[in-house]
């Protein structure tokens, strides 16, 4: 006769409004969890029955607490935050609450921005105690995005006198001369990304007159050599794409008060088959240094559409079995 392993935890809420805020009009969001839980879920009153074996019901109890956390701190839940919750729990973790708000000391990111992973809280904490931070992880995870809004706090608070934004143009091979139209318009599609995210934080007006005034400089990281950049918040983006050449150029750039963020997915590389990636070196080479710090992001840091999250879970997987059947 088998023994039966099935456990039970009790899930409390405060109110029929918070009720309903976590398990959604008409249960909607219960039926989201019944889906991508294995633990049985009833509810009870103003409360949640959770049973299961052991690891499902730790499971369903640290995702239900989650969602009452984001619920009580005024979030609205919706499909994506559900997913976002359970994938944050697979792996151990919660998601940031207002008592672990990133210490970033006399600094504020800009608007209502909060990390919404535990990965990108310890990355905007690295970026504010280290003078070199290095964001390493999957798209979507909000690598370059949090770097800029952080660069736009540091501006703001006058901690720096200058942003300057720059990635390596590899799909031209760096040599934008044969490229068609005015120096801007050669660069522009390279740096696009870039734009994205500072225009969500500063408005095109004051943008522009940051760029005419030397404010901010949005360049390829070719136009960084023989520079000294002092009082200066420097992103590099794409950094997977520099040659080690590139990438001593760059660190070497960096004057007094500055502060440098390193960002890259060391899957994505673009360079010839025989090119060594200058971002995987100095990983390996800088590691340890004191004041430069290595942030690495999961999947379960990916604030984009919950498929994105699916789809790099797969694709490492499939990587996994791949090197596996190759030894």
């Amino acid at each position: 006769m088998e023994e039966n392993t099935e456990t039970k935890a009790i899930v409390p809420l405060r109110s029929p409004q918070e009720t309903i805020a976590v398990l959604g009009h008409s249960d909607k969001h219960l039926k989201t969890l019944r889906k991508l839980l294995s633990a049985q879920l009833l509810v009870r009153g103003q409360e949640i029955q959770v049973s299961g074996t052991p690891e499902e019901v730790r499971l369903a109890e640290r995702v239900l607490r989650d969602l009452i956390t984001l619920v009580r701190q005024g979030a609205e839940i919706d499909g994506g935050t559900l997913e976002q919750v359970i994938l944050v729990a697979e792996n151990g973790q919660s998601l940031p609450v207002e008592a672990s708000t990133p210490a970033l000391g006399e600094v504020t990111l800009p608007g209502r921005l909060k990390p919404k992973t535990p990965g990108q809280r310890q990355y905007v904490e690295a970026i504010a105690s280290h003078d070199i931070t290095f964001g390493i992880g999957p798209a979507g995870t909000g690598k370059t995005y949090l770097a800029v809004a952080m660069a736009v706090a540091y501006l703001k608070a006058k901690k720096v006198k200058r942003i300057i934004l720059t990635r390596p143009a590899v799909e031209a091979g760096e040599r934008l001369g044969f490229l068609p139209g005015d120096l801007q318009a050669k660069i522009d599609p390279y740096l696009r990304p870039l734009y994205d995210a500072i225009f969500d934080m500063i408005d095109a007006e004051r943008f522009d007159q940051y760029i005419q005034s030397g404010v901010i400089e949005v360049a390829p990281l070719a136009f960084m050599r023989g520079r000294t950049l002092n009082d200066a918040f420097i992103i590099l983006d794409e950094a997977q794409n520099t040659t080690p050449e590139q990438m001593k150029m760059f660190l070497t750039r960096m004057g007094f008060n500055s502060r440098v963020v390193i960002t890259g997915d060391v899957t994505q590389i673009d360079l010839p088959k025989a090119q060594k990636s200058g971002l995987v070196e100095a990983m390996r080479t800088l590691k340890g240094i004191q004041g430069i710090a290595q942030q690495y992001f999961r999947e379960s840091d990916v604030v984009r559409h919950p498929l994105v999250a699916r789809i790099i879970k797969a694709y490492e997987l499939a990587e996994h079995h791949a090197e596996v059947a190759e030894r």
